[in-house]
């Protein structure tokens, strides 16, 4: 829900951010804030193993960029994503 309000969107290197904090009541900014956090450890630590199980520890960047394609190859229509020029929504 929080994709479909334009509250969270994708960034160009593959995690989540808040995008429009006004789309989310008040009350509800800090556990939004949260489940962007939890869901960004989550990523990082995917894209790390994910070059570590391929002994190329140097393909992290490109693992990260592959997903971040990907993500925004599989958004909703009206979902935000992150751009070389910035927010663009979809």
């Amino acid at each position: 829900g929080y994709y479909a309000s334009g509250a969270v969107g994708l960034t160009r290197d593959g995690l989540v951010a808040v995008h429009d904090a006004n789309a989310v009541p008040l009350a509800q900014r800090q556990g939004v804030n949260a489940l962007v956090a939890a869901e960004n450890k989550d990523r990082n630590a995917l894209y790390k193993e994910i070059a570590i199980t391929n002994g190329h520890t140097e393909w992290e960047p490109e693992v990260r960029n592959t997903f971040a394609q990907r993500w925004v190859q599989k958004a909703q229509g009206g979902w935000w994503y992150q751009d070389g020029s910035g927010w663009a929504k979809k």
